[in-house]
């Protein structure tokens, strides 16, 4: 147990910045609809998320810039907002007409911003290899914790803050803290990993939980202009009880748009399962149904909406927020905690 102890302790020295960061960024990423509601007044229209008005919204901006759209992800009721990728790695939002109401490239907004640091640490790939090793750094961290309070459950209190700054007084309320949200933050810092080495996660899962169809490459398709509205009913026409959650436009010549739409009991926000569209007559030309995937796939695509907060509600919203808080409070106070120790004894010793 005190070689644990001691692992733990340096592990979480080493990590106690990068936990720091990635959970306050984390907390504030569970505001983000709330700030563009706030900050935005297209945010706060309300949209029908038919086809013909998805549709039009499509028509719109394909209209606007022509040839220029990779991606644009559908306003829902609660953000009356579109978000759109452009080839130039630029991003937009628009209301719900298609008309452009922010546009910015890379980090320059807030948000955005925001979700670099906690997803990039601000340094691109590399950054992102460090946060994915963090969070599962941080997974064993929990674990470790758990094992190492076990022998002395009995001095648990629900106390988040430390009655001093003396290190007895700091270890417990680090150990508290950890108790108190075991769960959320071991689940954060899983799954935040679990995104980040994506392959690898769904690999794993697959192969751990088999079984389901495959999914299908994208089948070959024709040239023309997409006629959104006609598009989208013919997906709603797949998966009627769908929701119409985002299209991709044709990556190459010969490829197909892509329709996501969001089935009951999908927690993704945007949904998994896919209708492919053929550019030269509009129509749906193969679909993957996300319900008939793996059982391993289909815990994965849970992965990222329990991670950001897209599952719950407001209440699930709060103990996110809550838990990235905890996370940042336990590197700060097991970070000051490990450095307080040495300084005591140099005190002791003089």
């Amino acid at each position: 147990m005190g070689l644990l102890r001691t692992l733990h302790a340096w592990a979480g020295a080493v990590l106690a910045l990068l936990l720091i960061v990635l959970g306050l960024s984390g907390s504030l990423l569970v505001l983000k609809d709330d700030w563009l509601r706030a900050t935005m007044p297209a945010a706060r229209q309300v949209v029908t998320p038919t086809p013909q008005t998805l549709g039009q919204a499509a028509e719109a901006l394909e209209q606007a810039h022509p040839g220029e759209i990779r991606t644009l992800v559908f306003a829902r009721p609660d953000l009356g907002v579109h978000r759109v990728y452009l080839k130039d790695e630029s991003n937009a939002y628009a209301d719900t007409a298609g008309g452009l109401v922010a546009t910015w490239r890379g980090n320059a907004r807030l948000e955005a911003w925001i979700f670099d640091l906690h997803h990039h640490l601000l340094a691109g790939e590399i950054g992102e290899i460090f946060v994915g090793v963090a969070g599962l750094a941080g997974a064993l961290l929990v674990l470790t914790g758990l094992i190492i309070w076990l022998p002395s459950w009995r001095a648990f209190a629900w106390r988040l803050w430390p009655r001093s700054a003396r290190r007895r007084d700091l270890v417990s309320a680090h150990r508290d803290t950890g108790m108190i949200f075991l769960i959320p933050t071991f689940v954060l810092c899983l799954t935040g990993g679990a995104i980040i080495f994506h392959d690898q996660s769904q690999a794993l899962m697959t192969a751990a939980f088999p079984g389901g169809v495959t999914p299908p490459k994208p089948p070959k398709a024709g040239l023309g202009d997409i006629d959104w509205p006609v598009a989208l009913s013919a997906a709603q026409a797949r998966f009627p009880t769908a929701t119409l959650r985002m299209v991709g436009w044709p990556a190459k010549a010969g490829a197909p748009a892509t329709i996501r739409m969001r089935q009951a009991g999908e927690w993704h926000p945007n949904g998994r399962t896919v209708v492919y569209i053929d550019p030269a007559t509009s129509q749906a030309i193969g679909a993957l149904d996300s319900r008939a995937l793996a059982p391993g796939m289909r815990a994965y695509n849970a992965f990222y909406p329990l991670h950001a907060a897209s599952v719950g509600g407001r209440t699930y919203d709060i103990a996110i927020f809550a838990s990235g808080l905890a996370l940042a409070g336990l590197g700060g106070v097991g970070l000051w905690s490990f450095l307080v120790k040495p300084r005591q004894r140099r005190a002791a010793q003089a």
